[in-house]
């Protein structure tokens, strides 16, 4: 069965002439139709480039993206992307942000069926009490839900996702991720999630695909995740094939992935021999200047950093 969505060799520069960058070497990525796969890696190696490649927003320098097998070559309803920053429009309610996306993908249904088909979407998302809110009056993860809510509502064939929970706070992370794996559980569509977060990744993917530090960033090996569905993150971490899958993927990260951190060069600083003082003793004062108090004592370590 040929792949959904396939990379061959792709590489991608920024800059002109020697003064290019490549950011991307080669990359070689096949999904296939009803797949939850997650790429992570380090912030900055490229895992936005990779996926906005995929979304037809830029093109290869080299290589080819292919959507059932035609070459991409620009943005479609097929592949929807959520952004990590939300990408609402703040001037539109809930409901008009989605009813836009809507309105275009289905412009020939029935005003009546699309209203229906928005509904239903924003019920997924648990959403149908703030459809005339503006995002301003929405908290972080509400925006977020908005935003999977308009995605989903284009019916694409497959769902992009560039780190859609990398600015919300902890327990609002937690939640989202439970109801994008109950999504996916109902609907099955093929997802590619672009995460920095291991444990994320392995809680969410059916496969996890490391990518290494830019520049020059290429995919690891694909790791497949047989933890089964659902997955509760409480019993997770306990679990021995999650401790195998998280150090198999961090181990890649840092070490094969991460090669660059190796040859980074180390420096030396000794610390001054200060110590604390009592802002209400009178005596840390000498003839109305600030003398700081040292101890001939104690033995102060050098302190050795990477650079």
């Amino acid at each position: 069965m040929s792949a959904l969505i396939s990379l061959n060799n792709v590489s991608k520069n920024y800059g002109v002439g020697y003064q290019a960058t490549e950011v991307l070497h080669k990359i070689k990525l096949d999904i296939h139709e009803g797949e939850f796969v997650a790429i992570v890696g380090y912030s900055g190696s490229g895992k936005t480039t990779l996926i906005s490649l995929i979304a037809g927003l830029i093109a290869p320098s080299s290589g080819k993206v292919l959507y059932k097998d035609k070459l991409v070559c620009e943005p479609e309803p097929g592949r929807a992307l959520v952004f990590q920053n939300y990408s609402l429009l703040p001037w539109m309610t809930v409901w008009e942000n989605i009813s836009l996306a809507v309105n275009q993908v289905f412009s020939k249904w029935s005003k009546s069926k699309r209203h229906e088909h928005i509904r239903y979407y924003l019920d997924m998302v648990n959403l149908g009490n703030a459809t005339h809110k503006r995002p301003s009056e929405l908290s972080g993860g509400m925006r977020q839900r908005v935003a999977l809510a308009r995605a989903l509502a284009m019916e694409p064939s497959v769902l992009l996702m560039d780190e859609p929970l990398g600015a919300l706070d902890a327990l609002t992370r937690g939640n989202l991720q439970d109801e994008i794996a109950d999504i996916w559980s109902k609907n099955k569509k093929t997802v590619i999630l672009i995460t920095n977060d291991v444990d994320e990744s392995i809680l969410l993917a059916d496969r996890v695909i490391p990518l290494s530090r830019g520049p020059k960033a290429s995919l690891g090996p694909s790791i497949p995740v047989k933890l089964p569905r659902p997955r509760n993150r409480k019993t997770l971490n306990k679990h021995s094939d999650f401790k195998q899958l998280r150090k198999h993927i961090v181990n890649y990260l840092i070490g094969e992935g991460g090669s660059q951190s190796k040859s980074s060069k180390r420096k030396t600083f000794k610390l001054p021999n200060i110590l604390p003082e009592n802002l209400n003793d009178p005596a840390r004062y000498v003839f109305g200047k600030r003398q700081p108090k040292r101890s001939p004592n104690v033995n102060i370590e050098p302190l050795e950093v990477e650079l």
